[in-house]
């Protein structure tokens, strides 16, 4: 396997661990309209990802990063063309950390509203975008002969992007709610399971049809193992909520987002952004790839320093392991 096939590897498993982690997190942020019914439980689904939230976003900058460096012609690419809608994405990642920061700075009704809302939307609209933006990435764009992207925003907003768009938020909001039910005590957790099992058949049904559509467009037998994968685990998450096993419902809600990213990246696999004007102009592992130098330096730095992160984001999260409840809240900070 050439350096190139490996670091198309490796960008798929740092933006399958952003997914996996980052997911969760959209899903509690859209659910503090959809699951809290006071304040008290607001905090209470904004301290289950306090600890963690930004550490998640690590991925994405790596992701970003290991691109830029190791496909500077995907990475030109797909931000001059998809510049707005990274743009949003990029605002509302900004506006949830201050959000999470600031809505308790002051004790005003009206102050602490508006923050739990931009908490709201900027949970919402990435989930949503992220879904549409790897939609098209899968399915095409139209890719010049000099690799520079020449649709328009509204070529973006073609159905099988949006149908990408709709699969995310709902599967992101399905795993925030098992990962809700996983990290609470009290009437909360109970809530959490009873839509899970509301948002999981219809999660699974969009996600069914999606990953059906990748399948007949550029499936092989890999990715067919995916699609199985995916839809299976998804429907194991469903049986696991119904139990309150709610530490398998979450494991397998991360597996249904693992392969669904998996099957992603093996349908576009040796591409890295199909033409839809000719494919010729596509751009490959090979034509978007800095040089084979380059990326020898490269792994060399991802593999002392990848572990090095793995493990303490891992301690991290095991220091923050327990349950939390409306009873941990204190009255003067809601």
């Amino acid at each position: 396997m050439e350096l190139h096939d490996v670091w198309f590897v490796l960008i798929a498993v740092l933006w399958t661990g952003y997914f996996f982690l980052e997911g969760f997190d959209f899903g509690v942020g859209v659910l503090t309209k959809l699951l809290a019914r006071n304040r008290p439980e607001k905090r209470v689904l904004i301290n289950t990802i306090g600890p963690v939230w930004d550490g998640n976003e690590v991925w994405l900058l790596s992701a970003g990063g290991a691109t830029f460096a190791a496909f500077p012609e995907w990475y030109a690419t797909l931000f001059s063309g998809f510049y707005l809608p990274l743009l949003l994405i990029l605002v509302c990642l900004i506006v949830r950390g201050v959000a999470f920061e600031y809505r308790v700075k002051r004790p005003e009704e009206n102050w602490q509203r508006n923050w739990e809302t931009a908490i709201f939307w900027t949970s919402l609209i990435p989930a949503f975008l992220w879904g549409v933006a790897f939609g098209n990435i899968v399915h095409g764009v139209k890719i010049d002969q000099d690799f520079n992207y020449a649709g328009g925003v509204l070529d973006l907003l073609n159905p099988y992007a949006l149908l990408g768009g709709l699969v995310t938020l709902a599967l992101f909001t399905f795993h925030g709610t098992v990962f809700v039910g996983l990290k609470t005590v009290g009437e909360i957790r109970e809530r959490a399971r009873k839509l899970a099992l509301r948002v999981g058949p219809v999660t699974a049904l969009l996600a069914l049809a999606f990953l059906l559509w990748t399948q007949s467009d550029r499936g092989d037998g890999a990715s067919l193992v995916a699609l199985v994968a995916a839809v299976a685990s998804l429907v194991v998450a469903l049986i696991a909520a119904r139990a309150r096993r709610e530490g398998w419902a979450f494991a397998l809600s991360g597996l249904t987002i693992v392969a669904t990213v998996a099957m992603l990246f093996l349908t576009l696999f040796p591409n890295v952004m199909p033409s839809t004007l000719n494919p010729d102009w596509s751009l490959t592992v090979t034509n978007a790839s800095s040089s084979p130098y380059t990326l020898k330096i490269m792994t060399w730095c991802a593999a002392i320093a990848t572990p090095v992160v793995m493990v303490y984001q891992g301690w991290t999260y095991w220091v923050f392991r327990k349950r939390i409840g409306t009873q941990h809240i204190a009255e003067t900070v809601h």
